[in-house]
């Protein structure tokens, strides 16, 4: 029995990450028993924006579903290898595709990739062979990352902007237990929220007073994603990751620290365009010993309940040049 035919695109980088004024370089590998004839290689790259509402969430009329097109940010096909005869075994076809040529008008900017609830933006390399029409074409498909390039960076490193919160019963907007508002507490600290992508989010947290045992702290990070659907703004925000910095009542007066990576394909530089935005919130949450907490389900660990004292700061991620691996 013949084995398949096998078509595989490899980059040249382990980490798949370029910069828009780089060429994307590696290899299109085939593997065959048999040999086989082609009518041409060709090498395509799609790169877009692609938008969705779910109107159920959003509150948005049906008629709206399939009306927001993706935005193109580059597409072009390169031919790597005109018709012939592949050879049986592995071969290896090496190429180079520019993104955007020298003085090539572009019509999007390369935003970076970023994989949201209802924003992603990703770039595709394709490799097609066509093999006529008593024959099944073979393709391949590999997504690759782009960063923002060194031109587009700011020269010097941005030092963080830390700021100074601090969580009580009287800066909270839901209801509370009324033991744990009568009772009172006060949690203080500082946090940095504007920081690079390569930095880990950091900051301090302090419990100064809390007359009800606390169970967790938890710092969660959120994305909020905006869309202009026709005349209106649809926005919806939701949870990246959750990570708990103290687990039990910890000690009255004693300093924990906040230390958070940042998850790459999960958080971009905070992005302001027409048609779309995505920006990015801490919520620090404290919760309190209760026994309804044991009896609600935790769909959503960011949503006000009784027990629990949130607090939420915004999150500006930037990019600098420093950051930029080295090639």
């Amino acid at each position: 029995m013949a084995t398949a035919t096998t078509v595989n695109v490899k980059l040249s980088r382990s980490n798949r990450i370029y910069r828009s004024s780089e060429p994307v370089e590696g290899k299109i590998v085939i593997k065959s028993a048999t040999s086989i004839s082609h009518q041409a290689i060709r090498l395509s790259v799609n790169g877009s924006v692609n938008l969705q509402v779910r109107g159920g969430s959003a509150g948005v009329i049906e008629s709206f579903y399939g009306v927001i097109k993706p935005i193109q940010i580059v597409k072009k096909t390169i031919e790597v290898k005109s018709s012939g005869k592949i050879p049986p075994g592995t071969t290896e076809i090496p190429f180079s595709l520019n993104l955007r040529e020298p003085g090539e008008g572009i019509v999007e900017k390369f935003y970076e990739t970023f994989h949201g609830t209802n924003i992603n933006i990703q770039y595709l390399l394709t490799a097609d062979i066509p093999r006529g029409y008593l024959h099944k074409p073979l393709s391949a498909t590999m997504e690759f990352i782009i960063e923002s390039g060194r031109v587009d960076l700011p020269e010097r490193p941005i030092p963080p902007e830390i700021v100074i919160f601090y969580i009580t019963q009287d800066t909270q907007r839901h209801p509370l237990l009324p033991d744990i508002k009568t009772g009172g507490f006060r949690v203080t600290g500082k946090l940095a929220t504007q920081c690079s992508l390569q930095d880990p989010l950091s900051g301090e947290l302090t419990v100064e007073a809390s007359s009800v045992p606390i169970t967790s702290i938890d710092i969660h990070l959120l994305r909020v994603e905006s869309i202009i659907v026709g005349e209106r703004i649809v926005t919806e925000t939701s949870l990246i990751q959750s990570t708990q910095i103290a687990d039990g009542d910890v000690c009255r007066n004693m300093t924990l620290p906040i230390y958070v990576l940042l998850p790459r394909l999960l958080m971009c530089p905070s992005v302001f365009a027409g048609p779309f935005s995505v920006e990015f919130k801490v919520c620090i949450t404290i919760s309190f010993k209760s026994k309804l907490a044991k009896a609600q389900p935790k769909s959503d660990p960011t949503a006000p309940r009784l027990w629990m004292a949130l607090e939420r700061l915004p999150l500006e991620l930037v990019r600098t040049k420093r950051d930029q691996f080295s090639c």
